[in-house]
């Protein structure tokens, strides 16, 4: 990495943190309409250091929804182009009483910065923006070029985008695409992620009687319409966790030995895992799999939520007439997700207890992948990780679900660069979310360096 670059970000390092504090401040909660307004802030916030950083063409595109920011800079002709992805939305805070700071007021806490967002994703999209400043400021042009797409809806599955990705094929084309919503293996341990799980997102809901009754008058002759949903639940997978719906392993692919072999060089503590990042009291899941194979290799279903029936203080004996549970389905490469739904339907149509009506609502679908290790790009970008942290970089997978790589594959025929600075203990999703301000700084000088490379070896 160029000295100039490396000086440029450490005597803007306060300023780059602030500004990431602003971008924190933004509760851009996708999910709740009463964020609408903080959401699009968020986009004006992407918009305005866009333009600061030297992009150009920047455009806020409005949606249906939340809106898109796009921006590229594209005068280095016989270069590769570069096409950067992130999310500005976030997830809800709650439960609010478990933060141990506001979770839209930043706090810096032992390195680390706690804040909703600040790992998932806006510190890792904001880095990206900090390496076109540095490399802007410092030599006046990029290396390669580059494309921004920058979305508001990926919390809640991230519709917009794929349209807008669907439709805009020639304006979006690159030679490959970057994500930076990742986590590093451990922490000091460069790590590029070639394989995601799929994700299926779906409501199942249940209906019994025409309305809630009372349970002394109709109990014991009326389908109750919780105890229905959780029977129908307890179906789906056994004490193993092994998914008991027809045809959801049937175009499951193993890893390789190869791959299993890499995997077993891995620093790993089973015990250490189960207690600083399960916490509790044992782990679960399918017998003769290791815990890499059970998180990144396997389907998986799993409950999120139920609702139905009277929850409030005190007593009231209902039978509920609906209830809804929240259920997912991670898919692995080669897994189609349409195939997959009509298998569920399927099931749920079978296993319905008597006097139950469920419907399944599918609210997202997105196949898994790999990526190909050996792909230029990402052989560059494996070299600048490694250059910036001192170590070789690792290559894993993800338990995680990211539908825009998908769409990248499908809709340009691109490969993407996981190449995220998060870490195993940022609590992503939960209270107290963290990013560590080292990976911030480190990120944007691996970011600037993999495009200086990346021009340099094209």
């Amino acid at each position: 990495m160029s000295a100039a670059i490396d000086r440029y970000v450490k005597e803007n390092e306060v300023r780059f943190l602030e500004e990431l504090k602003d971008f924190l401040r933004i509760p851009s909660i996708s999910t709740l309409p009463e964020n609408n307004e903080a959401t699009h802030r968020a986009a004006d916030f992407v918009v305005d250091h866009l333009v600061a950083a030297g992009l150009e063409n920047v455009e806020l595109i409005e949606t249906e929804r939340h809106p898109l920011v796009y921006a590229d800079w594209l005068h280095a002709p016989g270069k590769p182009t570069v096409l950067c992805y992130g999310h500005f939305d976030v997830q809800p805070p709650d439960p609010l009483e478990l933060w141990e700071s506001p979770p839209f007021e930043p706090a810096e806490r032992n390195g680390n910065l706690y804040a909703r967002g600040s790992a998932d994703d806006k510190g890792q999209v904001f880095s990206h923006i900090k390496a076109m400043e540095a490399i802007k400021a410092i030599y006046g042009r990029v290396p390669v070029n580059v494309k921004f797409l920058i979305e508001g809806e990926e919390e809640v599955g991230g519709l917009s985008v794929a349209e807008y990705v669907a439709a805009n094929p020639e304006r979006l084309k690159a030679d490959v695409a970057l994500v930076s919503d990742t986590e590093m293996y451990e922490p000091g341990m460069p790590t590029l992620n070639i394989g995601l799980r799929g994700l299926v997102y779906m409501e199942i809901e249940s209906r019994g009687p025409m309305r809630d009754l009372h349970s002394g008058l109709y109990g014991g002759a009326a389908p109750n319409a919780v105890f229905g949903l959780i029977e129908l639940l307890s179906k789906a997978k056994d004490a193993n966790g092994h998914i008991q719906i027809p045809g959801i392993y049937d175009d499951v692919e193993p890893p390789s030995a190869e791959e299993k072999e890499s995997w077993n060089h891995l620093p790993f503590d089973e015990d250490e895992y189960l207690k600083t990042e399960v916490g509790s009291t044992e782990l679960t899941g399918e017998p003769g799999y290791s815990v890499f194979e059970r998180t990144w290799a396997r389907p998986t279903f799993e409950v999120h939520g139920i609702a139905g029936g009277f929850t409030g203080a005190g007593a009231k004996t209902v039978i509920p007439a609906k209830a809804t549970a929240k259920v997912s389905i991670r898919l692995v490469p080669r897994q189609d997700p349409q195939k997959v739904v009509r298998a569920v339907r399927q099931w749920v149509h079978e296993n319905s207890p008597r006097g139950i009506q469920c419907e399944v609502r599918v609210l997202s679908a997105g196949p898994g992948l790999m990526v190909n290790p050996d792909h230029p790009a990402i052989r560059v970008a494996a070299k600048a990780f490694s250059d910036i942290f001192g170590k070789p970089t690792v290559f894993t997978r993800s338990g995680g679900s990211i539908p825009i790589v998908g769409d990248f594959a499908t809709h340009l025929g691109i490969p993407t660069i996981l190449m995220g600075f998060g870490l195993p203990d940022d609590g992503l999703h939960s209270p107290n979310e963290k990013y560590n301000i080292r990976n911030y700084y480190d990120g944007i000088r691996t970011l600037a360096h993999f495009f200086e490379e990346y021009g340099h070896a094209s």
